[in-house]
């Protein structure tokens, strides 16, 4: 069925009134962005010579992606959270803004709410025997570059199954679970007591690995440690590291490895003393540098739907 109506004057009209753009009520942001969205598509359905079949199997993959509760991961492997991250650092490019540790996704997996400690937090609420014992601290610097006191550090990673607290289908976590908060001290220092993590997969029989099966890409990610950094006075940061040595290191499917953000893997001594079962442990150390604030507002703050407990 090629046919190209889409210049048609009737088909622009229509465009209009689906979008009611010439509407008196009614929110403008909205009808623009449904206007632009939807011709977009039309456009698309006639370039592409999409037929009924095709455009009702996406309206049906819709449905699936709500029921699985997937946006935000499907979000992450089409590379739409990752292409958000490149248009804010290209705005701070133009702004003549540098520095900073390097931004990258949130995810779709963290939970308002983490217990706060001053210094340092013990985040292994539950047994791991399959995880050994990692330390994970640094300094978070302000815009002086100097140690900011007072600075909050969020921190969220999975277990040794690649599961999330809060979301584990196994029901087996605890709460907060590989997950807490630390208030940094005068000397602007963090530390996490935890289990190394390792990597996840999308669900198998998932939306999203639905579709990436039909573009022949993988749904794994590398093993990661998220965090959001904020204090006083400066932007709140979005970021993760990699675990070095983890086989995915550079083929993330959510996009989310950049450089400055893989710090060395190193053997610590002492483990006992901080409450690890062994001696030896694995340690990372990671400094945060936060950028100020503009005309004292977090311009480029996102705001969305996450979870809370």
């Amino acid at each position: 069925m090629s046919v190209s109506i889409f210049a048609s004057q009737d088909v622009q009209d229509f465009l209009r009134t689906v979008a009611n753009l010439d509407g008196q009520d009614g929110d403008a942001r909205t009808k623009q962005v449904l206007h632009r969205i939807l011709s977009d598509l039309f456009k698309a359905i006639e370039d592409l010579d999409l037929t009924p079949d095709e455009i009702w199997a996406g309206i049906n993959y819709l449905n699936k992606l709500g029921q699985d509760n997937e946006a935000a991961l499907l979000a992450a492997g089409i590379g739409l959270e990752h292409y958000i991250d490149m248009r804010l650092d290209e705005e701070d490019r133009l702004a003549g803004i540098s520095g900073g540790t390097p931004r990258t996704i949130e995810g779709p997996l963290y939970v308002a709410g983490a217990p706060v400690t001053v210094r340092s937090a013990r985040i292994d609420r539950d047994p791991d025997p399959d995880a050994g014992p990692l330390r994970i601290h640094g300094v978070v610097r302000g815009q002086d570059g100097a140690p900011l006191a007072g600075a909050l550090v969020e921190c969220w990673h999975a277990n040794s199954k690649g599961f999330y607290s809060h979301f584990d289908p196994t029901g087996a976590q605890t709460e907060f679970n590989l997950r807490g908060t630390v208030k940094t001290g005068s000397d602007g220092r963090y530390e996490f007591l935890t289990r190394m993590p390792v990597g996840y997969g999308c669900p198998p029989q998932g939306a999203t690995q639905q579709l990436l099966n039909r573009l022949a890409r993988h749904g794994n990610r590398p093993a990661h440690v998220h965090f959001f950094v904020s204090g006083d006075d400066h932007r709140r940061l979005t970021t993760q590291f990699n675990i070095d040595g983890d086989p995915l290191l550079w083929d993330d499917f959510a996009f989310a490895t950049r450089d400055g953000l893989v710090p060395p893997v190193k053997t610590g001594e002492g483990g006992k003393a901080l409450g690890f079962e062994t001696e030896t442990y694995q340690d990372i150390e990671f400094d945060f540098d936060l950028l100020p604030l503009e005309a004292g507002k977090d311009v480029q703050a996102v705001h969305r739907l996450r979870a809370a407990a």
